[in-house]
């Protein structure tokens, strides 16, 4: 009886030892496979950067998220400490908007994504030069997609961010109900929900 309670003593020991091991491995290949991910991001970034010299950027992680029926809104680990301001554009390392700096403190910043339906973002079509302005569609009942309404022709590109940033790819269009104004469905170049890291456009040159 003795040498089978060593035994069992033994084995639940090494049984313990062999879940905190793999627990560890499983750990480090998370770990692992977060810093492929950013070496992905960032060698994405420097390509973007070399096509437009004059992008001043400020990376920041993503520390909370908050959304809902209306609102998709991000938080990141930089503020105005870092030199962003509210009213700034945030992007992607492939150029892809994610929304705009809404709120700033010292040492964070939110960020109200195009999924928003408080966000109007101007914008041009690539292929026919229709300009528009692109909003969340959750108020016309696509939550997972973007509204484009052609009814105000506005000039592509602002203040705010430049031009060539990429909103969205078109999945339908049409006119609405009185024939006044056509409108486009876009499925947004980003996926917000799988998003870890963000850049926030502090400076360019306005063409």
């Amino acid at each position: 009886i003795y040498d089978y309670i060593f035994k069992y003593k033994f084995l639940e020991t090494e049984n313990g030892r062999l879940k905190e091991a793999l627990s560890q491995l499983q750990q480090d290949a998370r770990e692992v496979d977060s810093l492929v991910r950013e070496n992905e991001r960032l060698r994405k970034l420097l390509e973007l950067k070399a096509a437009h010299e004059d992008y001043e950027l400020v990376d920041g992680y993503i520390i909370a998220r908050s959304s809902g029926d209306w609102l998709s809104t991000l938080t990141i680990n930089r503020g105005a400490s870092s030199g962003i301001e509210k009213g700034m554009c945030a992007i992607t390392e492939n150029g892809e908007v994610v929304g705009l700096v809404t709120e700033v403190g010292s040492n964070y910043a939110v960020v109200t994504t195009v999924m928003d339906s408080s966000v109007g973002i101007s914008a041009t079509i690539a292929d026919t030069g229709y300009s528009g302005i692109v909003s969340g569609g959750y108020a016309k009942g696509y939550p997972d997609l973007l509204l484009m309404e052609y009814l105000q022709v506005v000039p592509a590109g602002s203040t705010v961010y430049p031009r060539n940033l990429v909103i969205g790819y078109i999945v339908d269009a049409g006119y609405d109900e009185n024939r006044t104004a056509k409108f486009a469905y876009l499925k947004p170049a980003v996926d917000v929900d799988s998003l870890e890291q963000i850049f926030i456009l502090t400076d360019y040159e306005a063409e």
